[in-house]
């Protein structure tokens, strides 16, 4: 069986249904992953042919990330690096939306890797500052260890 037949045997098996198709993709990954044999080329071209198509839209009530799927040249290029800089929006979104959108690699390349020089930074620092328990060290779980008391305090309220 070649390539492109296991491709098609793929995309029909994960087209039945959406949550049917995020289990099955999520374990194929597993196994693949697991028996380090098998390349995954084909499960990733299906999961984009699937997935691609849902995730365009499901982002239409996010204006910066279809606008991702859309984008091309400089534009795109601020885009990418706008996105990587903001800690609260997923790297892999980011890839993924990028890899399915207009954008070409050498764009995508040069944006994510100047955008997230920033972020490597200030987690190594962070990183070391708590490892070597500092004064910042010990600042940056204390506040972790306030916003976790206060996660949880909440969560314990919302139960109620």
């Amino acid at each position: 069986m070649g390539r492109q037949q296991l491709e098609q045997v793929v995309v029909e098996w994960l087209s039945t249904n959406e949550l049917t198709a995020i289990l099955i993709s999520l374990s194929l990954n597993i196994v693949i992953s697991v028996l380090d044999v098998i390349p995954s080329v084909f499960l990733t071209a299906a999961n984009l042919k699937i997935f691609g198509f849902w995730l365009r839209n499901k982002t239409q009530n996010h204006h910066k990330l279809d606008k991702l799927l859309l984008t091309t040249g400089k534009e795109a290029f601020y885009l990418v690096i706008s996105l990587r800089l903001l800690p609260y929006i997923p790297s892999g979104l980011v890839t993924f939306l990028s890899a399915v959108g207009n954008m070409s690699f050498l764009i995508f390349f040069l944006a994510s890797t100047l955008g997230k020089v920033p972020a490597i930074v200030l987690e190594s620092y962070s990183t070391y500052q708590v490892v070597n328990l500092t004064l910042e060290g010990k600042v940056i779980l204390a506040a972790l260890a306030l916003i976790l008391i206060f996660y949880v305090v909440r969560c314990k309220k919302s139960t109620r």
